[in-house]
């Protein structure tokens, strides 16, 4: 396979990738991705350039598995549902999850969707949208209100200004009705300080956006109600790393502006 080239901020669909197949192949692993060791063996790409501290890694594979959690109990309960992944990268989440009732729309940047589809083929109920999530086309690819939809923004919101945010919220209300939405954010000190970390050197792409309060998207609209707040340092999946990280995760626990660097987010959009 020719070299993979990929600027700024779609680079960075490499990182979680290659950290999700080095976990998969760990004794313990926390997140098993089986794709994602396929999709690296066959990519020509110097990954150690990349530089991915091992910390990162276990943060991105926790957060990819308490999002995996997150879908599989909303899609438990709510049959024949809608789902979008907005910024999927190359992530598998549509086969880790394995529900056959769900509508499942994953949509990048058409470049990236290239490569996806190298790796991955569309269904009747599996589709690839290729376009940025600040376009405005692409949503009219998404059923309208089918009822019980579930928008995925992993990864991404941290890139986007937040007047792209708003706007997009605003475009899927418009489109889908009523939506739960979940998504990891940074606090805007972390948003600040992101810039710094090596493997988003190595890309060069740029963190816009963050948020301290979560109560503050309420604010953008009546519609935007906020239900939770899921930590990566207090869940089930931290019994599953090793005794130092749990220790870490830990102490940080006790720390309410350690532990809201990074979190994920969840809202009701109706």
């Amino acid at each position: 396979m020719d070299k993979i080239i990929l600027t700024r901020e779609k680079e960075t669909l490499l990182i979680p990738l290659y950290g999700k197949a080095k976990e998969t192949q760990k004794a313990s692993p926390i997140l098993v991705d089986t794709k994602a060791v396929e999709i690296i063996s066959q990519i020509d790409y110097d990954f150690s350039s990349l530089k991915i501290p091992e910390k990162t890694n276990i943060l991105m594979c926790l957060r990819a598995k308490l999002i995996d959690n997150f879908t599989k109990d909303f899609l438990s309960g709510h049959r024949d549902s809608v789902a979008l992944h907005l910024g999927c990268g190359l992530d598998s989440r549509y086969h880790r999850i394995q529900n056959s009732n769900v509508d499942w729309y994953d949509v990048d940047f058409k470049e990236v969707m290239e490569i996806r589809k190298l790796f991955f083929e569309e269904t009747n109920k599996y589709h690839l949208v290729s376009s940025s999530v600040t376009e405005d086309e692409w949503i009219e690819k998404v059923p309208e209100g089918k009822g019980h939809n579930l928008v995925i923004a992993e990864g991404l919101f941290m890139y986007l200004k937040e007047d792209d945010i708003k706007n997009l919220l605003r475009k899927l209300k418009h489109r889908l009705g009523c939506y739960t939405l979940i998504f990891d954010a940074f606090n805007v000190f972390t948003a600040k300080k992101a810039g710094n970390h090596p493997s988003i050197k190595k890309t060069s792409a740029v963190i816009q956006w963050g948020i301290d309060h979560p109560e503050e998207l309420e604010r953008w609209g009546r519609e935007i109600k906020f239900l939770n707040e899921l930590y990566f340092t207090a869940n089930k999946e931290v019994e599953n790393l090793n005794f130092g990280m749990k220790v870490m995760y830990g102490i940080a626990n006790l720390f309410p502006f350690v532990k809201k660097a990074q979190r994920l987010l969840i809202y009701k959009v109706c």
